[in-house]
């Protein structure tokens, strides 16, 4: 039996082409995902509208969703479209006026060899009431710590696909940093840059510009990333895409973090340690206080996906 209490208003999920109640079990223990993190994710969500529950940029994320399957080999038992119109279902099913929506594509039950021959390819998909990633201390601003640990390299693996596996040393590295009584982590690259949160991009605002990195500084890009950059310069905003430097981080006259789940979170302290053999210092990001640039990007995002700009109106759809 398995309690909805973390799943606000989750009653039923989506598997295998129907519904089942949130309470059972399907999946084997031996399944190959379980043990070797072989599956692809998306998180999507979706916001009340006047003209009712709206995903926002839901082809995009399917679009994303069949390319990281796509690099796991995964021969996927069914098309974007029928993907789409499940999803849809889903958030009807569980009556949601806005919801946090989680597909999931893994390798299930067959053999446990590290080569998946003889597991086929499954989907669930499910959908809940989730406010913002971070919560409440977004609003203020929060305090993150970067990591002595380095991202995973844009060489040793395709940045541009969302594999569950990769995800291990987003868990391990937001645990150190909330035990150390930080808000949020945040990775450097390889090279020693500011590279992304576990599960966020980072934006940062210095002299009027927007800046923010790509996958060659080792990240996912993100689908609310490409959005704030397209509302940044709908603003007349000067947009700028490459490394951000630890100096440029601290520097900033602002900085955010920014994704579907965590939607946008002013960035106001850091405490660097990501040099083990140098003591941790702590550094304020402009005033300490959320910027002006980042708390308009901010209001106008939230307009977009909750139908209020009607020039947004192509990234949303309705059920």
């Amino acid at each position: 039996m398995f309690e909805n209490t973390n799943f606000p208003k989750a009653k039923k999920f989506w598997y295998k082409g129907g519904f089942h109640d949130w309470s059972t079990a399907h999946v084997h223990c031996m399944s190959h995902a379980l043990h070797y993190g072989n599956s692809v994710f998306e998180g999507i969500r979706a916001y009340a509208t006047d003209d009712g529950p709206a995903v926002f940029r839901l082809e995009d994320h399917i679009v994303r969703f069949m390319h990281s399957a796509s690099i796991l080999d995964m021969d996927v038992p069914y098309p974007p479209t029928e993907i789409t119109a499940a999803v849809k279902a889903v958030i009807r099913e569980n009556d949601l006026d806005s919801a946090y929506i989680r597909p999931l594509l893994f390798y299930g039950y067959g053999n446990l060899g590290l080569v998946p021959k003889a597991c086929p390819v499954e989907l669930v998909i499910a959908a809940w009431e989730w406010g913002a990633y971070l919560g409440a201390k977004a609003v203020g601003g929060v305090h993150v710590y970067l990591l002595p640990w380095r991202r995973v390299h844009h060489s040793q693996y395709d940045m541009s696909a969302k594999l569950g596996g990769i995800y291990v040393q987003s868990t391990i590295c937001g645990l150190m940093a909330r035990k150390r009584g930080f808000d949020e982590a945040v990775f450097l690259n390889i090279e020693g840059n500011v590279a992304e949160g576990p599960g966020e991009n980072i934006v940062i605002i210095k002299d009027g510009v927007v800046k923010t990195n790509d996958r060659r500084e080792s990240v996912l890009e993100g689908i609310t990333r490409t959005s704030l950059l397209k509302i940044a310069r709908d603003q007349g905003l000067k947009t700028e895409i490459g490394p951000i430097t630890r100096q440029d981080f601290f520097q900033a006259d602002e900085a955010f973090f920014c994704g579907t789940a965590v939607e946008i979170a002013p960035i106001v302290k850091a405490t660097d340690g990501s040099e083990r053999d140098r003591p941790e210092q702590e550094f304020t990001i402009g005033d300490g206080k959320p910027g002006a640039t980042t708390l308009k990007l901010r209001e106008i995002y939230m307009e977009a996906v909750s139908g209020k700009r009607p020039e947004y109106h192509p990234w949303l759809t309705h059920l």
